[in-house]
This record gives C-alpha cells, sequence and structure tokens, in this order.
C-alpha cells in the first residue's frame, strides 16, 4: 500500500465510524452533538496552542501562507462567477454552490496534515486555517448578501463569531506562544498533551457522525459542478498559483492539501440562517466528505 494511501486510511475510517456510531445511537442520540462542541472549544483549541507553541517557523512563512490564501481564494471566486454566468442558478442555490466549491473542512485539514507530513505539516496547516476562516467567512456573507439574503446581511454578529472563532483563537495563542519562546511547563504540557492526542481523532469521528446521507438523493448539476471544482479543479489551481508564486517544500504541499479537501460542515448552518439552499448544502457535505476518500490521495498523488 503507498505511504499516502496508508497515513490517510485512518483519516477516513474514523469518519465512517463515527458515521456508524451515530446510526447505531452508541453511545446515545445526545453524544455526538455534544461531542461535536467539545471537540470544537476544548480539544482543538488545546491541540493548536500545544502544536503551534513549539513550533519555530520562520516569520516569512506566514507572509507567504497569507499571499497563497488570498490568490486561492479569489481565484476560485472568479471561476465560480464565470460558473455562474453560464448555468444562471437562482441566488440561494449559488450560494450553496459557492460555498461548497470554496470552504474547506478543517478537521479533516489539521488531521490529514499531521499525519502525511508531521509536526511542520500541522504547524503550517494550523496557521494556514487561522487566515481562511476569517478571510471565508467574510467572502461567504457577502456572496449572501449580493445574491441570496432578501434583508441587509449583519455584519458584526458575523465578525464577532470570526473573533471568537476557537480555531482563531487558539492557533494566535499557539503562534504568540512561539513567537515569545515560552516554552511549556511539564505540568502545563502534562494537561495539553492528551488533550492534543484526543482532538483529531474526535474530531474525525464527529465529520462522520454529521454526515447526512439521504441528502445525498437526486444528484443535481449543482452539486456536481461544485464537487468537481472543489475536489479536482481547486487542487490543480491552488498548485498553480503556488508555482507561480516560486513557493515550494512543504507550504506548497499543505496549499494542495487544503484545496483537495471535502467543503467545511458549518455551511450548512450558514445556508441555513442567510437563505441558501440548506437540502442541497447538506447533500454538497456529504457527498464531498464521501468522494474525497477517492478524491484526496488521487490528486496528491499527482500534484506532491
Amino acid at each position: 500500500m503507498p505511504v499516502m494511501v496508508q497515513a490517510l486510511v485512518p483519516v477516513f475510517v474514523l469518519i465512517m465510524l463515527g458515521h456508524l456510531f451515530r446510526r447505531l445511537e452508541f453511545p446515545s442520540v445526545d453524544f455526538w452533538p455534544q461531542a461535536e462542541r467539545f471537540t470544537y472549544y476544548v480539544l482543538f483549541p488545546a491541540m493548536l496552542v500545544f502544536k503551534l507553541g513549539q513550533a519555530r517557523l520562520p516569520v516569512s512563512a506566514y507572509a507567504d501562507i497569507a499571499m497563497i490564501i488570498v490568490a486561492m481564494l479569489l481565484s476560485m471566486t472568479l471561476a465560480l462567477v464565470i460558473a455562474q454566468w453560464f448555468w444562471r442558478w437562482s441566488g440561494p442555490v449559488f450560494s450553496s454552490v459557492y460555498q461548497g466549491a470554496i470552504r474547506f473542512n478543517s478537521y479533516v485539514g489539521l488531521a490529514a496534515g499531521g499525519m502525511l507530513l508531521g509536526d511542520e505539516g500541522l504547524s503550517l496547516t494550523a496557521i494556514a486555517v487561522a487566515i481562511m476562516v476569517p478571510f471565508l467567512n467574510l467572502m461567504c456573507i457577502l456572496m449572501f448578501s449580493l445574491v441570496a439574503s432578501e434583508g441587509a446581511v449583519r455584519i458584526g454578529p458575523v465578525l464577532k463569531a470570526i473573533v471568537t472563532n476557537p480555531l482563531i483563537v487558539g492557533s494566535v495563542l499557539g503562534v504568540a506562544w512561539s513567537f515569545f519562546e515560552f516554552g511549556f511547563h511539564p505540568l502545563l504540557a502534562g494537561i495539553l498533551e492528551p488533550l492534543s492526542n484526543l482532538a483529531l481523532p474526535m474530531g474525525l469521528m464527529t465529520v462522520g457522525a454529521g454526515l447526512q446521507l439521504k441528502a445525498l438523493r437526486g444528484g443535481t448539476a449543482p452539486f456536481l459542478v461544485a464537487s468537481v471544482l472543489k475536489l479536482l479543479a481547486f487542487p490543480v489551481m491552488a498548485a498553480g498559483l503556488a508555482m507561480a508564486l516560486g513557493l515550494e517544500g512543504t507550504l506548497v504541499q499543505v496549499v494542495v492539501l487544503l484545496a483537495c479537501l471535502p467543503t467545511a460542515t458549518s455551511a450548512y448552518i450558514l445556508a441555513r440562517q442567510l437563505g441558501g439552499d440548506a437540502p442541497l448544502m447538506a447533500g454538497i457535505i456529504s457527498g464531498q466528505t464521501l468522494l474525497a476518500m477517492a478524491s484526496i490521495p488521487l490528486m496528491l498523488g499527482i500534484l506532491w
């Protein structure tokens, strides 16, 4: 079995285990929503502080990550605008296609980054996540306000949600910890390390528990377009942009990996709250998560 596939198999097995356990209502119906909250608010921030706090990355790496991420998001937005000019979808449908083609599942990305690229890859992935999340949220909110929302979109609550996002807070604390070289007292490390070790497996199982396979019935053109753009075209675009910007090494691998990821489960909440096509969004999330089991090894094998 190729090393890459061998490293990714546990990621997808944990996702499917989470789905199986939820279907079996094990350990209970109420367990998985609470497990997702615990992972989001406790385990992942602890992991980000602990891993990033030990990283020693050059300052130039942060600028390079920000540059390539902005280039990726603007390029994919342009591609989606062209697709909308061709397909002429309604506003709610296009907003779900937009989220499906441009957002990414940070749990899967952090897990895959760590398993494939070690601590350096995990650190770079975490920093990229911290930069991408606020940009993506603002871009998606703007798109909703342009094409799907019936009323004015309130920016204040969105900005508050971004600033208080546990993944961003954990990443910023971890980067600051690393920059000032505080180090971790054995007592603090003894608390953060086991929490950090729990984060990725629990996060992946909650991704699986959130899958809505019923939403896949009757695959549509919007689903297909969003999935082809996200899982196949975006990685190629990211690799081309990284090459054009002169990036190399692990950073390029991280960028391509992020572009390969299925869309974020949080996209469903945004679609439901801001007037998007929520059933379509649920189908895109679940379908892409399943398709990514084949597309991620394929695209990484081609582009890495």
